[in-house]
């Protein structure tokens, strides 16, 4: 299901970019995108498919607002400061997570926690590493991920002998129609152009707002139901990125002046 998620929408945007003029990556750009596409949408993403058929939307998400730690830590391998202020926020965060190993749906399963702070941390380290790789221009960079990255989760999901199912409702084409579009065309490309343009942790704090959507379309749609200690988890959690993003601003401010 992931593979094909991001084969379809790296083909589309891939299409549309070489339609528009846009030139081929250069081999060394494609190897590249490689690399990212396995980091990021095979590794990262696909982590987090495989887990999700164990624990809820909520408790991935949360553990997902792990990210910014991991990007805060490659970060500076490469040489970029971070504030008191934002180790703060990070450190803040990361109690949330804690929370849900001590006393919420992750206590106990130690797997599912370890695996989802491993997708954290690969897509921390490629979402930096992205920065210092020649990979292909505007949104051909995220065409090209994406499809890498599809064809490495198609590849796994051959080798574990996955095979498709003999019917597909109506509701699980629509889910994937939303992946695809909304979660892989915009949401993605949308994710590469801050990490263009803005520091890798500032563009990772959608990870500390992706609890508030998956709480919400969790209960909405799959009918999850929430344990206060992730409530308070959440809670927890939005203290941190507020801190990182007004660390941010602080930053700006003293660069201006």
């Amino acid at each position: 299901m992931a593979g094909l998620r991001f084969v379809v929408a790296g083909i589309i945007l891939y299409t549309v970019m070489r339609v528009l003029g846009n030139p081929n990556p250069t081999a060394k750009q494609w190897g590249a995108a490689s690399i990212i596409g396995i980091l990021l949408p095979a590794i990262g993403n696909g982590t987090v498919t495989y887990v999700q058929q164990t624990i809820s939307s909520s408790v991935a998400a949360l553990s997902i607002a792990t990210a910014p730690i991991w990007m805060a830590i490659f970060s500076s391998i490469w040489g970029n400061h971070i504030s008191r202020q934002e180790w703060l926020g990070i450190g803040i965060g990361l109690c949330g997570i804690v929370l849900l190993n001590i006393d919420g749906s992750l206590h106990g399963d130690y797997i599912s926690a370890a695996l989802l702070i491993f997708a954290a941390a690969s897509w921390s380290f490629g979402s930096v590493w992205s920065k210092h790789l020649d990979l292909p221009t505007g949104l051909m960079a995220p065409a090209s991920q994406m499809l890498m990255g599809g064809i490495a989760l198609m590849i796994v999901s051959a080798l574990h002998g996955e095979s498709y199912p003999s019917h597909i409702s109506a509701k699980s084409w629509g889910a994937m129609l939303f992946l695809v579009v909304l979660g892989s065309l915009v949401a993605y490309s949308a994710y590469q152009f801050l990490l263009k343009n803005v520091r890798p942790l500032v563009a990772s704090s959608n990870t500390f707002v992706n609890p508030i959507v998956a709480f919400a379309v969790g209960i909405w749609f799959a009918g999850e139901t929430v344990t206060s200690t992730e409530y308070v988890a959440l809670a927890v959690i939005l203290v941190g990125v507020f801190l990182v993003l007004s660390a941010d601003d602080n930053i700006d401010s003293l660069n201006k002046t």
